[in-house]
């Protein structure tokens, strides 16, 4: 069983196990995050801590029974009722239906409990994977754009049209 959790400081080391586990396979898809990532990791998991105390943003992982991080569910960069949506699933959980159902729960509580009424993602035009859960998850198309030089698109989520 997965459980969707709000991120809390017990959880850095499982987390930096996911994000070292699953490096070169993120960053087949987006950009790598770097050395300094993983050596400055417990500083940066406080100071997103404090962000997300502060409202900043809204940080979830899905665990498994064992209290492995299979994935991460972000929002980020909150203001005026709206956040962008960030997901990551771990290489050995891809195609079991856990991104988009980690997603979904994140729109439900970004209405629910976070007040928020619209959500953005973007995504690259060659990551259908992404593309089809953030469309499973009622996300819409709304525009072309450029990530990391390459062809992406724009994502938007109204909230609040059944509650998340």
């Amino acid at each position: 069983m997965t459980v969707l959790e709000r991120l809390r400081p017990d959880h850095a080391p499982a987390l930096l196990a996911f994000e070292r586990e699953n490096r070169a396979y993120f960053a087949a898809a987006v950009p790598d995050r770097g050395d300094g990532f993983f050596s400055g990791f417990a500083a940066r998991h406080a100071e997103l801590l404090a962000e997300q105390a502060a409202g900043m943003h809204h940080f979830h992982i899905l665990v498994d029974g064992d209290g492995a991080v299979l994935g991460r569910v972000n929002l980020v960069g909150v203001s005026g009722g709206s956040a962008e949506l960030g997901y990551r699933i771990a290489e050995r959980a891809s195609g079991r239906g856990l991104a988009t159902s980690g997603v979904r729960q994140v729109c439900a509580l970004a209405f629910t409990e976070y007040g928020l009424t619209s959500l953005r993602a973007e995504t690259t035009v060659d990551n259908k994977g992404s593309r089809a859960v953030l469309a499973r998850a009622g996300f819409v198309e709304a525009g072309a754009i450029t990530l990391v030089g390459r062809p992406g698109l724009r994502f938007t989520r109204d909230l609040t049209d059944v509650g998340g």
